[in-house]
Parts: structure tokens; C-alpha cells; sequence
């Protein structure tokens, strides 16, 4: 929404606070209007979508922490993918608050030590706040999962989405119970499409 924000004429930008307003959502950071018990797809970007974690060991590194810390914060992962300058994944937990406090403590612990690797010190802000969205039920979910699973092919990194390490699709395609005829299945089921567009026109 910033970016989007970024491009907007003075009387678009207006309206967007407008309606910001009315709903009691925040200025300039992404809602959390929802926050009770259930299964969200989170997203967290690099700030500005500078490409932080371009390295590959720094995309090994933030996905076995994303894994730890919310392991420590009794919050399930079902799938998740990281990108260069920008990660999602999907959660089960008993309150959005809890994974709130997960992402703080990852986000926090990664800015000090990649800040300090390499050499930006000063200002350098290494994340933006992040997004989420609660999964309604479970077509909504396994959407959600296709997206996450495809989005290196979205972004142009890979042509195969099974080229792409940082991902918990080749968990799901090693894992005795799901297979790639499991993910077959589903990705047909329940395509990705256009995602998310016009499902949250009336929250």
C-alpha cells in the first residue's frame, strides 16, 4: 500500500485516508482489523523492497528462523516461501497477537545482525510492517498455499516453481501423506488466479 500510496493523485490519496478513517484502520501501515484464533497467510517485505536478502545464505538463514520463532511462539506453519526482498508464509495460532510478537522478535534480531554484516550501522531499515490476511475457510487456504508456492514463478526468479529452494513446497512433495500428486491435486482444485482481488472490498 505504500508504494501504491506513493503513485496517487493528492485527491486519491485523500480518499484512501477517507476510508481509512472510517474504518478506524491506521494512516499509514497495514490493518489488523482481524485477530481472534485462526489460520492468516502473512507478508513482510525488505523496506522499500531493497533486495536484503538477495544472498542465498541469507534466505537459509531467515527461513530456519521464521521456522524457530514461531515454533517458540506456539505458532503453526503450514507453507511459506522467501524472496529476495520479501517473504510470505501461513500460520495457525490462537491469536494474531501471538504471531505479532514473533515477527517483532525475528525482525528485530535480523535488522541488528544483517545491519552489522553489512556495514549499515546508521539508518538502514531493514523491514516494513507486515500484512495479513485471515483465511475464511478451506478453498481460501489452500489459494493461499498455491500462491505461496508459486509466487518465484510470479516474480520471475524461476520458470519452475520446484526450482526454487527457499520454499515449503519441497516439503510437501518429500513428506509421506502429500507428494506431488497431492500438490497436483490442489493446484488444480484451487488455483491461485488473482489472488486476494475484490475479497476484501467490504471489510
Amino acid at each position: 500500500m505504500l508504494y501504491e500510496y506513493r503513485k496517487m493523485t493528492p485527491e486519491e490519496r485523500e480518499q484512501v485516508l477517507r476510508q481509512r478513517r472510517e474504518r478506524g484502520y491506521p494512516l499509514h501501515a497495514p490493518p489488523h482489523p482481524v485477530r481472534e484464533a485462526g489460520r492468516y497467510l502473512l507478508t513482510a517485505a525488505n523496506f522499500e523492497h531493497a533486495p536484503i536478502m538477495a544472498a542465498p545464505d541469507r534466505r537459509i538463514d531467515l527461513e530456519a528462523r521464521l521456522l524457530e520463532t514461531m515454533v517458540a511462539f506456539q505458532v503453526e506453519v503450514y507453507g511459506w516461501v522467501i524472496l529476495p526482498n520479501h517473504y510470505h508464509f501461513l500460520a495457525g495460532a490462537l491469536s494474531l497477537d501471538d504471531v505479532s510478537a514473533a515477527l517483532k522478535q525475528l525482525h528485530g534480531s535480523t535488522s541488528h545482525e544483517w545491519n552489522l554484516a553489512d556495514h549499515e550501522t546508521g539508518m538502514r531499515k531493514v523491514w516494513y510492517k507486515f500484512s495479513d490476511r485471515m483465511m475464511r475457510n478451506d478453498a481460501h487456504f489452500y489459494c493461499a498455499l498455491n500462491y505461496i508456492h508459486y509466487n518465484p514463478v510470479k516474480h520471475r526468479y524461476v520458470d519452475d516453481p520446484y526450482a526454487w529452494l527457499w520454499t515449503s513446497l519441497h516439503n510437501y512433495a518429500e513428506a509421506e501423506g502429500y507428494g506431488r500428486a497431492w500438490l497436483r491435486e490442489k493446484w488444480k482444485a484451487y488455483p491461485p488466479g488473482d489472488f486476494g482481488k475484490g475479497w476484501d472490498d467490504n471489510d
